[in-house]
């Protein structure tokens, strides 16, 4: 453990200081390769210019006086000339034509016949050139720079300046040294910066992490910090957001569970109730009878629509939901639907009134499920009566627009206030749990316009009454994708 303590586990943090190094190591390679280069091509330059300036003022020297006075044959001047070419730090050789060194100014005699490129381009081209080498018998390294003697237009002689290049590499080792340590410091401070910088993304992964495994295992009242920045702050957003949304789904299904089994209850009650009086044989009087039997209709009728809308609701969850698309005739979908609830509106003294715009054509069709249209706008208006005050009108009003057949269903009833617009039709949820129901019937109608390709949309106000609005495209046929008896 001792030892580990020194290593980065495996991980984003070691994944984020891992690239930051090898990219900046990289780039630090590059940088001190180029710099290398840089810094000995300067100095060997600069070594190779002031020889080659000499070299060039010799030869000049020698081609416009030394050549005239003295003939090829004669090599007494030989040493007055090399007192003549010498230069501080280089050793001047001369050679002839074939690269045998006549004399040098170091006093040694080299016998070996001298075939470095200098001296080679010197005697055959003409030119002065310099030559980097290991001199031979000592093994250090040098600078060559060689250019030719000419007189009476040929060569005469080659001059040869030699100097030792060790000083200079040495001071080029100091100064890799140097940007070596500057490099590994540069490297260091990288990784320290790079370690804090992949803490400050871990430490918040670490702790959305922790808090989401709490989530994970039912502690939804955990919150995670939302102090974060960019992506991290809405992850934590995001995590917060959907543990309140699971928190206030349990909550709507507890209140389902129990608005449901009050809701179970009452008719069962009444079924029992009277079941039991008419098996006792107790009752003879027929009307009494007759309204007992009619309760007990009535109670099972209520039973078999719950169990029908949660069976929807089950099979529209799980894609299961079974269409039978066949032309549909909005208008006269309409009608029938408001002669079905009309004895319920007459029950309110409401008025329904059935309306279509100029635009609307008479010839519109669409393609649906004939009984699946009838329960949405059943549906809704059922739900304008039930939140419609006594002597009111609801309208339904049919519209064409961009080709989509529109349908609005305008209540003057109570209206919804803004905080339960926005939840309306979501699962289970009830605006008034004291007048039943099971909280589904929205949501079962809109996701019923959503498998016909449509789009329900609720306007109101606290007070002023409420419009829907449905939106269903016209078609003459199926689309190819609802083109089948099982969605």
């Amino acid at each position: 453990m001792e030892g580990n303590r020194f290593f980065i586990k495996p991980g984003i943090r070691r994944s984020v200081v891992m690239h930051y190094f090898i990219v900046v190591f990289l780039t630090m390679l590059i940088l001190e390769i180029i710099f290398m280069l840089a810094v000995r091509t300067y100095y060997y330059d600069s070594v190779s210019n002031h020889l080659k300036y000499h070299a060039s003022a010799t030869s000049s020297y020698y081609q416009r006086y030394v050549s005239i006075l003295y003939s090829e044959d004669d090599r007494t001047w030989l040493p007055e000339l090399l007192k003549l070419f010498h230069l501080e730090k280089a050793e001047v050789q001369i050679l002839d034509k074939s690269g045998n060194v006549l004399i040098s100014s170091s006093g040694f005699q080299i016998s070996d016949v001298i075939k470095t490129s200098d001296v080679l381009t010197a005697s055959q081209d003409l030119k002065t050139t310099r030559w980097v080498g290991k001199q031979i018998g000592t093994g250090e390294t040098v600078m060559s720079l060689s250019a030719p003697l000419m007189g009476k237009g040929d060569v005469q002689y080659i001059l040869r300046l030699v100097t030792s290049m060790e000083t200079v590499n040495s001071r080029l080792n100091n100064i890799v040294l140097l940007s070596i340590v500057v490099s590994i410091s540069v490297l260091v401070l990288v990784l320290i910066v790079s370690l804090g910088l992949a803490n400050s993304i871990v430490s918040p992964i670490n702790e959305i992490t922790a808090a989401s495994a709490q989530m994970a295992r039912g502690r939804f009242d955990i919150k995670v910090k939302e102090g974060y920045k960019y992506e991290l702050g809405d992850l934590a957003k995001t995590l917060n957001f959907m543990a309140q949304e699971i928190v206030r789904s349990n909550e709507l299904k507890n209140d389902f569970i129990s608005s449901i089994s009050h809701e179970l209850r009452t008719p069962l009650t009444g079924i029992k109730g009277w079941s039991e009086t008419l098996q006792s044989g107790s009752m003879t009087d027929q009307e009494e009878m007759k309204l007992g039997l009619n309760i007990i209709t009535k109670e099972t009728d209520r039973l078999i629509g719950l169990v029908e809308e949660l069976l929807d609701f089950s099979k529209l969850q799980q894609d299961r939901l079974q269409l039978h698309w066949q032309p549909v005739k909005l208008d006269a979908l309409l009608e029938e639907t408001l002669f079905q609830v009309k004895m319920k509106a007459d029950q309110k003294d409401i008025t329904l009134k059935l309306e279509h715009s100029q635009a609307f054509p008479s010839e519109c069709e669409l393609y649906g499920d004939t009984n699946r249209l009838k329960q949405v706008f059943l549906n809704l208006i059922d739900n304008a009566i039930k939140f419609s005050p006594l002597h009111s009108t609801i309208t339904v009003r049919l519209e064409w627009k961009d080709q989509q057949c529109e349908v609005r269903v305008i209540d003057q009833g109570i209206g919804i206030s803004e905080d339960h617009l926005t939840k309306v039709m979501d699962k289970f949820y009830q605006v008034n749990p004291d007048r039943g129901g099971t909280g589904l019937g929205l949501a079962i109608t809109d996701e019923i316009i959503k498998v016909h390709g449509g789009e329900m949309t609720i306007l109101s106000e606290a007070g002023q009454g409420t419009t829907v609005l449905v939106s269903l495209p016209s078609r003459h046929e199926p689309p190819v994708a609802m083109n089948r008896t099982s969605i």
